[in-house]
């Protein structure tokens, strides 16, 4: 239903109340005619005044057909939650546990597991019979090595990146003030920082993409001046550069002319109405040695600040090519983020999103094990992204290396998101993903932004029961051996079995054992280049 078809029903109330009003009136008809008319253009009316439901601001009367079939089970919600597979555009329980929190329901359940805990694939967090006393749910992750002069203590549950322009104006205020309230980072995407990001003054990290949005010349390049006005700004609290998303790695994108409004134009420092191009390379930098003088280049002139960046994994050699670039000139990022090809809420390819690019678990596991052998881990911090939603999700992520960890659709679950699936269309029911300033009118501001502080707050305790439970009291503490897998329906193994970790300083020694498929990548990788020897 799109344009102001929508409102059909409630106009058409309006007039049959008109209407049936003047023929009971003049004695045609019962009064229960009218009177329904007229209840029905009430509800109406009230659907597009409340602030709690986006779907009934957008769609009044017809929006509570979807309300009704909620309340009528939990046979649906029961079926909902055994449906849910890969198959699935996304985790039905997890977006359920989301919507839970972020409304402050009770996020509990009777009668067991609703999972096969005998499917191959079944993952389990071991617990302890010596468990600890809870501690604060405000988990932190200090960022900024040793080059840093303003380093960020991060929560470990942040916003990850969804650009102004992919998202509503609303939905950036929303983020940023549940941001604000709870005391987390909310990331630019690489639209760079519009006035929406700016009004509450939540926490930012910048991300800086191949367009250079909010930093670039007249020819698309890399603008010093430009980026220092935006990178001073006492609410950017990091620097990120993307060299790659999950959803298209190695893609870029155009944001065409007719979408490019003065709003959109203003923050990414382009021209009203012309095609937006995002190139898939940077050119700034074209080598391994390159990116990371671009790195120490960006810290020095944000004045200190944290710096560093986000790729999706593809050529293992490349990858290690930057490592053995670290070797090399001695400059280290701040943080890496790896970005999973399993992640991203916009509109991107089929083959790209299905087939292009590596997982999160896989892509995290090496960038640690080499960071690890070459005695650098503790210089650079990781962050990952990829479906990262519930406390579980959080738990194995950082079991497996990241000091921290990004949410997407997690967040835009918590500001109204439900996976209409129509984000590239305009046309998001929900006002989350659509420029029609009538539609985003449905998302109201202090309502959603209450929900994302609540998702982000209620996420992390449900983290602090799980690591109390484990007997530690950080999730810093979780390690691979912590995760235990079902193989087959005989045979579970350790995360740390399945994937066992690299021993520090082993690549600086020659030991590759860890790497029996990488090896050869590894010794082909170099510095100068991101092309293998």
């Amino acid at each position: 239903m799109s344009g102001y078809a929508r409102y059909a029903v409630l106009g058409t109330a309006a007039l049959a109340a008109l209407v049936l009003g003047g023929a009971w009136l003049v004695g045609y008809i019962a009064w229960i005619w009218p009177l329904a008319a007229l209840i029905l253009m009430v509800i109406g009316v009230h659907d597009l005044t409340q602030t709690r439901h986006s779907i009934l601001r957008n769609y009044p009367i017809v929006g509570h057909f979807r309300f009704f079939f909620e309340e009528i089970r939990p046979e649906i919600r029961q079926y909902l939650i055994e449906s849910d597979t890969e198959a699935v555009p996304f985790s039905r329980n997890d977006r359920a546990i989301v919507y839970q929190r972020s409304k402050q329901e009770l996020d509990k359940r009777p009668f067991g597991t609703q999972l096969d805990v005998y499917a191959t694939g079944y993952e389990w967090i071991s617990h302890s019979l010596a468990p600890a006393p809870e501690s604060s749910h405000d988990f932190r992750v200090a960022i900024g090595a040793a080059a840093c002069t303003l380093p960020y203590d991060a929560s470990i549950f942040n916003i990850s990146a969804m650009s102004f322009g992919a998202l509503s104006a609303n939905a950036i205020r929303a983020l940023n003030q549940g941001a604000k309230r709870g005391g987390f980072a909310h990331d630019t995407g690489e639209g760079s920082i519009s006035t929406y990001h700016r009004e509450a003054g939540g926490d930012l990290i910048w991300e800086i993409g191949s367009g250079y949005f909010g930093c670039r010349d007249a020819q698309g390049g890399f603008d010093a001046q430009r980026f220092v006005d935006n990178a001073l700004d006492p609410q950017v609290r990091m620097i990120e550069i993307k060299l790659s998303q999950g959803a298209k790695p190695g893609h870029g994108g155009v944001l065409p002319g007719p979408k490019v409004s003065p709003e959109i134009a203003q923050a990414r420092g382009v021209p009203a109405w012309e095609d937006c191009v995002s190139p898939a390379a940077h050119s700034a930098f074209s080598t391994p040695v390159g990116l990371l003088e671009f790195v120490q280049r960006l810290r020095e002139l944000s004045g200190g600040k944290p710096t560093g960046f986000k790729l999706a994994i593809g050529h293992p050699w490349e990858w290690f090519a930057i490592a053995k670039a670290m070797q090399l000139t001695g400059i280290t990022p701040d943080f890496i983020v790896i970005d999973g090809k399993e992640g991203g809420t916009g509109a991107a390819p089929v083959e790209f999103i299905d087939r292009m690019g590596a997982p999160m678990r896989e892509s995290l596991m090496l960038v640690h094990d080499t960071l690890m052998g070459l005695n650098l881990r503790d210089r650079v911090r990781l962050g990952a992204a990829g479906k990262v939603v519930s406390a579980f999700d959080v738990v194995r992520t950082m079991a497996l290396g990241a000091d921290w960890c990004n949410s997407a659709r997690g967040f835009m679950f918590a500001v109204g998101c439900i996976q209409a699936m129509s984000c590239h269309t305009g046309r998001c029911p929900t006002g989350v993903t659509t420029q029609d300033p009538v539609r985003q009118r449905a998302l109201v501001v202090p309502d959603k932004a209450e929900r994302v502080f609540n998702f982000h707050q209620n996420t992390l305790k449900a983290v602090a029961e799980m690591v109390a439970a484990s007997g530690l009291t950080h999730p810093s503490q979780f390690r691979r051996e912590h995760i235990v897998r079902r193989v087959n329906g005989n045979e579970v193994r350790t995360l740390a079995a399945l994937y066992p970790p690299m021993r520090a300083g082993a690549l600086l020694e020659g030991d590759l054992s860890r790497w029996p498929i990488h090896a050869g990548f590894w010794e082909r990788a170099r510095a100068e280049s991101f092309a293998p020897a």
